[in-house]
């Protein structure tokens, strides 16, 4: 039996140049399938990894182990995922999660 007998629906979004990984796409709108697990925050970045990503090679401009590589701001509706458990925030229905890029070439 699964956690979650529905789909979870999320809207990501990819700024500060991070849409670029992503066919110049800022804005996601993604349907989660129902899991054995309750899905987290890390469990997405692995989900966005093998679905949304385009060029798997650029992967490390993204992630960073099993995480977001350094200088990669997260809210989950307006709010600093550190404030929220960041890796074991469980997702919620109609969650907005916003990926940050701080990082800018010169």
């Amino acid at each position: 039996m699964a956690y979650n007998d529905t789909n979870l629906t999320i809207t990501t979004e990819f700024t500060s140049g991070l849409q670029i990984l992503f066919n110049n796409v800022k804005k996601h709108d993604i349907v989660l399938p129902a899991t054995e697990k309750q899905w987290t925050l890390g469990s997405l970045l692995f989900w966005i990894k093998n679905n949304l990503l385009v060029n798997k090679e650029k992967c490390d401009l993204f992630m960073k182990g099993n995480t977001v590589r350094p200088g990669i701001i997260v809210a989950i509706n307006d709010q600093d995922w550190e404030l929220l458990g960041n890796l074991d925030y469980q997702i919620k229905n109609n969650d907005n999660i916003t990926f940050i890029s701080t990082l800018h070439g010169g």
